[in-house]
């Protein structure tokens, strides 16, 4: 699709949204256009290598939401779908 077609579509849906949705946009377009590239540091590395290990430890599952929620005492009907 050409750019052109691509800028007059974005700019009909954007017509569209609530301000509410309308300020995630544009905070999600800041974002893309000011990708900072932090640098990773080895904290960062250490931190995702013992994630790795945690989940290989467990066959790669990680833990179920029913029981993260109920150390919580909330359920998962606590957190009704919109739809």
């Amino acid at each position: 699709m050409p750019v052109s077609t691509l800028e007059t579509k974005a700019h009909e849906l954007l017509g569209q949204l609530e301000p509410n949705k309308l300020a995630a946009v544009v905070r999600l377009l800041e974002v893309m256009i000011n990708d900072d590239h932090e640098p990773v540091t080895d904290e960062d590395r250490h931190r995702f290598h013992e994630g790795q290990a945690w989940f290989e430890q467990r066959g790669g599952k990680g833990i179920p939401m029913e029981d993260v929620l109920s150390e919580f005492g909330l359920k998962p009907e606590n957190f009704p779908l919109n739809k």
